[in-house]
């Protein structure tokens, strides 16, 4: 059964006079427990469809239905909320917050959520150590590396246990060993809690894990199919 299905999905950026397609008419359904990856040329209208997805962006025309909720008639304040219990994100920008420290960043969605101290602290700690950087806790983003800061993103994307994680490029910085220990992590949490993955990616190391790849084009899906 898909818990995420999107149905004639467009999207149309207005850049000055000119409109830009970035997504035309895409039809996709995803079960739970998939490790999917979305894959394509630059500018193939991937990092689109992952905001999309995550009701970062709204469609010019389509439905959206994640786990029985179309997100697409939820207004702001309610995707919001929808977003903070249900999805993960791993932007390809980071977007750690610069006055917070590596563990406060990861512990960030778990207090919006309104976990205890202790909850988040023990959860935030477990993360850093599983990306290999339980050293680092204490850093700001400008203390630490691009491949730091991907692996303080991924580790924040996950800490709220997400019943989706949307990770776009999320291995773009990092190099062979923090890649293969990021994507056993994310194995991991797929096989024992059912954890639905969509990735977002060029690199052959995340496509070669995926149980399923969907290629696109020009906005447009061009091949989809199971792998494992």
């Amino acid at each position: 059964m898909a818990v995420i299905e999107v149905k004639n999905l467009h999207k149309i950026y207005c850049a000055g006079e000119v409109e830009v397609h970035a997504i035309r008419g895409i039809d996709l359904k995803i079960e739970q427990g998939e490790f999917t990856a979305i894959v394509g040329p630059s500018g193939s209208g991937k990092t689109t469809l992952l905001n999309l997805i995550g009701g970062l962006d709204e469609p010019t025309e389509g439905i959206i239905i994640i786990d029985g909720t179309d997100i697409t008639k939820l207004k702001d304040n309610q995707l919001i909320d929808f977003r903070l219990w249900n999805i993960g994100f791993v932007f390809q920008a980071y977007n750690l917050i610069p006055v917070l420290t590596a563990k406060e960043n990861i512990e960030f969605i778990m207090h919006l959520q309104g976990k205890s101290k202790e909850e988040r602290n023990r959860r935030a700690m477990e993360l850093l150590k599983e990306v290999g950087l339980a050293d680092r806790a204490n850093s700001r983003p400008s203390q630490l590396s691009g491949g730091q800061q991907q692996r303080v993103a991924v580790a924040r994307a996950l800490a709220s246990k997400p019943k989706f994680v949307l990770a776009d490029e999320p291995t773009a910085n990092l190099d062979s060993v923090a890649t293969k220990n990021l994507l056993d992590l994310m194995e991991k949490l797929n096989h024992e809690e059912n954890m639905t993955f969509i990735f977002s990616t060029h690199d052959s190391r995340v496509i070669e894990k995926a149980h399923r790849i969907v290629r696109i084009e020009d906005g447009r899906i061009v091949k989809d199919e199971k792998v494992k």
